[in-house]
């Protein structure tokens, strides 16, 4: 058996070794160094983990078990210190390997700008694991503030993935407008228009002169005399390909490691694969092609005839929920034709530029739907003359057809790219489906697509309906869980058509699988009984979350924290010597959160009752920062105290929070009102959201900040206070009475429509009715869940088992 010795675990030899998996399993005894100290991930998902909506699990490509099922000698966290061709030994920092065959696939290196400061702690890179988790890390301190140099894709990634991390983002790019390189300027500027409404300052032209700090950084001067204090910078400026240890081993290198067809470097026994390969003068930094090498590769290393070539490439990207499509040449030149279609409203804008009846560039935001058409035009070298007139308006409009959604996919030619993450062609996929993959699950298990991003499903459910016609059945709405095929709207549904008050007769009269259900059916089917019957049904805490049972949110190490409720944001100096001297008593770390509140961090489980009991003895109950509920409203200091303000901001919030606290509801919802349009409570991007003006109330709902950033939408404007308290509380309830569980408020509207909200609510009987219905609710709920759990009883629940067993033996 052959030895083969990969160096680097990459995206691209980690797919070299999964063809040699799949196709000659046994064929080499193979050793993988890596010199960071673990295996394959995509890297192209750690945005999602610097955000916070994946974690670093979930984005491991290759695990332990996988490595130790194909018989890979893994020396993870070892860096290769020399290649001796003439032994055809690779010498790594703990010894030597012998090898027949070699891979090179070390990557790329990210370019630093050498200007003063460089060098300095806080200074970091956005290229691996340990770059992520220093932003991560630098994000967690309060009032950090972060400046990321470059506004390539990398650096906008970066960018908001610290904006959703709460940090203060100041984006610095030394051109014109944001990704030159892939978009042109008019595109440029709707990104660059889209990022200042997620809070990221994007500053063009700017030229840095020095980082500065005395210890580690602490601010960015510009070449104009700007500024900028900075907790971290992030440099983002484009990378280099990573050759040293090929030329001290004294292959051919140019920009990069030269191959050939093959991927076979200037020594025979050589390959190499991925960002530090150099072919007919070409480097590659896109998945795509780094995929069709280590196919070329695997082939190569069995003796197969494959050869690698270049193919147009096309971008397609996914920057902070904005969507971006560019191909071929979009430049501007002399016998040049643009095609230009503008929507300012949606945010929509499409160039195509056309050179002698050819399309020769595309470049589109806000819609993409129809790229990879255009994309196919581009490459087959189309002539377009024929559809000049319609071509702006897609394939969907070609030769006199009505508009159909799939005519696009149909239209596709087979190399056409559906899966940019995992270089997956529409050819794959069809191929795979006349092998027998007719769902999407099947589809990712064979080919990969729409397993990592995400972004492509919906493609790829066309080119599933495209292919088998009739046969295919999109896919319905998921059930609750494996313990019945009822979705939640039908359980809903049936719960009150049926009468159904308890779990019992919901597991018997719906046919449940399981006889008393499990962790995910027992939480939504315990929020729809209370929400639709609270005199009848009895809430069961059982059928709750770890932080709702306990009625605090626990944190990493498993200690919890807490937090008390602060009516509108506003205390006194009774309330503060209470926190300080609970502070004091439970060796508790205090917070000032986001939502103008106090968090007392690091309180161990037995220790809960006691500390609600000394806060309820202070006046204060529970702030619900754990619950699905209403969790705290934040308020501006208002008319009483701004010269700015229209309104009594603080007191209406006031007024708000007593009244919707402790009602349960589907998700969290958190409320903001705003003195006056400048908007300092941040009220435009609540689940509801109140700005005061001259005239009254603005009143908007379904607006978010966490992983989706989203703007409120205008739901009525009210005259008088009373007048928004009704409709806040209308809205409130029928949220309650008609989303599914889990669902933030924005996602139920975009089900419902906003019309439908509307129309419900200005009927003022119905409106009224909800507001009913509410205070019913209330009247059972509306009760300090701290003050309950505190008595001596209930706090037996949160003791250590250790201490109920010795109480047990005495």
């Amino acid at each position: 058996m052959q030895k083969l010795v990969v160096i680097g675990a990459g995206m691209a030899s980690g797919r070299v070794l999964e063809h040699l998996r799949d196709t000659a399993p046994d064929a080499f005894e193979i050793t993988l160094f890596n010199a960071e100290p673990r295996g394959n991930y995509n890297r192209i998902m750690l945005s999602p983990v610097l955000s916070g909506e994946k974690s670093y699990e979930e984005i491991v490509t290759h695990d332990d078990g996988w490595y130790g099922a194909g018989k890979v000698n893994c020396r993870f966290g070892e860096k290769v210190i020399s290649i001796d061709r003439d032994r055809k030994v690779v010498v790594g920092e703990k010894g030597e390997v012998s090898y027949d065959k070699l891979i090179i696939g070390t990557g790329s290196s990210p370019f630093i700008i050498p200007l003063p400061g460089h060098d300095k702690p806080g200074v970091v890179a956005y290229r691996d694991l340990e770059d992520t988790n220093a932003m991560i890390e630098a994000a967690g301190k309060p009032g950090s503030r972060a400046v990321v140099i470059g506004g390539g894709l990398l650096g906008l990634e970066a960018a908001a993935g610290l904006r959703l991390r709460g940090m203060d983002v100041t984006v610095l790019h030394i051109m014109g407008h944001l990704m030159e390189r892939q978009l042109d300027e008019a595109a440029g500027y709707l990104l660059k228009k889209d990022l200042e409404k997620r809070g990221i300052d994007v500053l063009l032209r700017a030229s840095t002169k020095e980082i500065r700090g005395r210890d580690r950084v602490e601010d960015v001067l510009l070449e104009d005399g700007t500024v900028l204090p900075a907790d971290i910078v992030v440099m983002a400026v484009g990378i280099r390909p990573s050759v040293q240890l090929a030329k001290d081993a004294g292959l051919d290198c140019g920009r990069a490691i030269i191959v050939d067809a093959q991927m076979q470097t200037s020594d025979p026994a050589i390959y190499a694969v991925g960002e530090c390969v150099e072919f007919d003068g070409n480097i590659f930094g896109l998945v795509a092609p780094l995929y069709d090498q280590a196919k070329v590769l695997a082939r190569s290393l069995l003796g197969e005839v494959d050869a690698f070539a270049m193919r147009e490439l096309s971008t397609k990207l996914k920057v902070t929920g904005c969507d971006l499509f560019s191909a071929g040449d979009f430049a501007e030149g002399e016998g040049r034709e643009d095609i230009v279609f503008r929507d300012p409203a949606r945010g929509v804008y499409k160039r195509l530029v056309i050179e002698e009846d050819r399309l020769v560039g595309a470049v589109m935001y806000g819609d993409t739907g129809d790229g990879n058409w255009y994309f196919g035009l581009i490459k087959d070298g189309t002539d377009v003359s024929a559809m000049r007139e319609t071509l702006i308006f897609g394939p969907a409009y070609q030769g006199g057809a009505s508009a159909d959604p799939l005519a696009a996919v149909a239209a596709l030619p087979d190399d056409a790219e559906i899966c940019g993450c995992n270089g997956v062609c529409k050819g794959d996929i069809v191929s795979a489906i006349e092998a027998g993959a007719g769902d999407l699950g099947a589809i990712r298990a064979t080919t990969k697509a729409s397993a990592s991003c995400g972004t492509c499903t919906g493609l790829v459910e066309q080119v599933l309906a495209v292919t088998l016609g009739d046969d295919f059945q999109m896919p319905a709405a998921q059930p609750v869980c494996g313990c019945t095929d009822l979705t939640h709207e039908d359980v809903r549904r049936l719960i009150k058509a049926q009468e159904l008050k308890s779990q019992p007769a919901v597991w018997q009269e719906l046919g449940w699988k399981t006889p008393n259900g499990c962790h995910v059916c027992r939480p939504a089917v315990n929020f729809y009984l209370l929400a639709d019957w609270p005199l009848d049904y009895q809430d069961d805490p059982q059928s709750r979350f770890v932080n709702e049972r306990n009625h605090a949110n626990i944190q990493k190490d498993g200690t919890y924290s807490v937090m008390p409720r602060m009516w509108g944001g506003m205390t006194n100096a009774q309330e503060l010597r209470a926190i300080a001297d609970a502070a004091d008593k439970y060796n508790a770390v205090v917070k000032v959160t986001g939502g103008q509140r106090i968090d007392l961090l690091g309180i161990k489980k037995e220790d809960l009752p006691a500390i609600w009991s000394d806060m309820n003895d202070a006046g204060m109950v529970s702030g619900h920062a754990y619950t699905k509920g209403l969790r705290t409203v934040k308020t501006c200091v208002g008319s009483d105290w701004c010269r700015f303000g229209t309104q009594d901001s603080t007191g209406l919030g006031i007024i708000l929070e007593k009244r919707l606290w402790g009602s349960w509801t589907p998700h969290k919802v958190k409320l903001g009102v705003s003195g006056c349009p400048r908007n300092c409570a941040e009220a435009t991007c609540k689940d509801v959201g109140i700005i005061c003006v001259d005239s009254g109330y603005q009143i908007g709902v379904g607006g978010a900040a966490g992983m989706d950033v989203k703007e409120v939408e205008r739901l009525h404007d009210a005259r008088t206070e009373e007048e928004t308290i009704e409709w806040t509380v209308a809205f409130v309830q029928l949220y309650r009475e008609h989303a599914k569980y889990l669902d933030r408020a924005y996602k139920w509207i975009a089900k419902v429509g906003l019309d439908w909200v509307r129309d419900t609510l200005a009927d003022d009987a119905e409106r009224a009715a909800l507001v009913e219905r509410f205070d019913i609710s209330q009247s059972v709920y509306q009760k300090d869940p701290w003050a309950e759990r505190a008595s001596p009883e209930a706090a037996r629940h949160f003791k250590p088992l250790a201490d109920l067993t010795l109480e047990a033996a005495e």
